[in-house]
């Protein structure tokens, strides 16, 4: 079958980017006809592997010097509107001359499957998308996060979308709440363990990684193992990411010698084998893919049980610790234990790494193999 996927910035970094990739790849790998499109493009390369029976394109070339649009002005001057509403969060990069872009491609596909990544991208694929297109549009987080704007444009026009597959249970309830014409369903990422070397569990180190923004909560990590640090002084904790709240987060930093921002890396996958517990302190998420990452390595995982993802993945005191959402004292404390505690994080790193192999690319993509094929049969 023909399956295309639209990301945002397939060029980028991120979970959902390293997500969407690790699917293309995974559907063609399976012998189907792949596509990857960006809407735009940053940078020269892209940061993940891409399988070279993937084809990867770009809408707007948005690198230095370059306004280039990859199909005729003419069919983008077919085109008007303002499709994405205020408070998307990638809305700054929706230009009227991006969306234009967006809404004449996906208007001029004719066939297969479309999915989309983001809820702009969701939102356009459901008004412009041509009858005989399967279009199916992916939620990445959750819908309690969006803005309410946001969540009128979905409760107004996902129902026109063939499917919405969202990454938890809670999230699909919530989904059958806002717009009971919204057809869901519930399809978590995947993960793959093939080829990562399981921790030891013996390197004092706590890991977090993801953007440097205020959903990942990295201003409450830092207080938290602050706390602890003095009667752990062999202990350190290591962020990775990058993002806008870099310098706020040094600032914050009291002990530099324990707590280090280690800034992006492609080598993700090794220091988290070289850690011993994953430290998860996020306002809110989707699915959250690096702490699964880190639990297929057999991290021990310490967290907050936000909304939406991590109680759905974790049994507390079985494959991980959770605590409650915000809870800086209680995420010291757990990461304590932990630290305290080797018996505990060989327990919990075992279960947790059981508990990745349900979320593998061989428990996961049949589900969306099997999507596609009914979706296009019931076309």
């Amino acid at each position: 079958m023909k399956i295309r996927y639209l990301l945002l910035h397939a060029y980028g970094m991120g979970g959902t980017i390293r997500t969407v990739i690790g699917q293309a790849n995974a559907m063609a790998a399976l012998g189907h006809d792949v596509e990857l499109v960006s809407v735009v493009r940053r940078r020269d390369e892209p940061q993940f592997r891409i399988d070279h029976r993937v084809t990867l394109s770009a809408l707007v070339d948005e690198r230095a010097g370059r306004t280039e649009v990859t199909f005729r002005d003419r069919v983008m001057r077919r085109v008007r509107g303002k499709a994405v509403p205020f408070g998307e969060f990638a809305a700054r990069y929706f230009t009227p001359h991006v969306e234009r872009a967006v809404t004449a491609y996906i208007a001029g596909l004719d066939g297969g499957v479309l999915v989309t990544t983001r809820p702009a991208l969701n939102l356009m694929a459901a008004r412009h998308a041509p009858r005989g297109l399967v279009t199916v549009g992916q939620e990445h987080m959750n819908l309690r996060t969006h803005h309410e704007a946001v969540r009128k444009s979905i409760a107004r026009w996902y129902p026109r979308l063939r499917m919405v597959a969202v990454l938890t249970r809670t999230d699909q309830g919530d989904y059958q709440r806002l717009a009971p014409g919204v057809r869901t369903a519930h399809i978590p990422n995947a993960v793959s363990g093939a080829g990562r070397r399981r921790s030891a569990l013996t390197a004092p180190t706590v890991i977090a990684a993801g953007r440097l923004r205020v959903q990942k909560g990295f201003d409450l990590l830092i207080p938290a193992f602050e706390q602890i640090a003095p009667g752990h002084p062999d202990w350190r904790l290591d962020i990775y990411g990058e993002g806008q709240k870099l310098q706020e987060l040094r600032r914050m930093v009291k002990i530099p010698g324990q707590v280090r921002l280690r800034g992006r890396t492609t080598r993700l996958d090794e220091e988290l084998a070289n850690a011993s517990v994953f430290a998860l302190s996020s306002r809110f998420e989707g699915l959250p893919m690096v702490m699964l990452e880190a639990m297929a390595h057999g991290l021990a995982v310490a967290g907050f049980d936000c909304p939406t993802g991590p109680g759905d993945v974790i049994v507390d005191g079985v494959n991980g610790l959770l605590v409650p959402p915000e809870d800086v004292d209680g995420l010291a404390r757990a990461i304590a234990r932990l630290a305290d505690d080797a018996e505990l994080r060989e327990r919990l790193g075992a279960a947790a790494l059981e508990t990745a192999r349900m979320y593998s690319p061989e428990a996961v993509m049949p589900r969306w193999e099997q999507l596609f094929t009914e979706l296009l049969a019931a076309r």
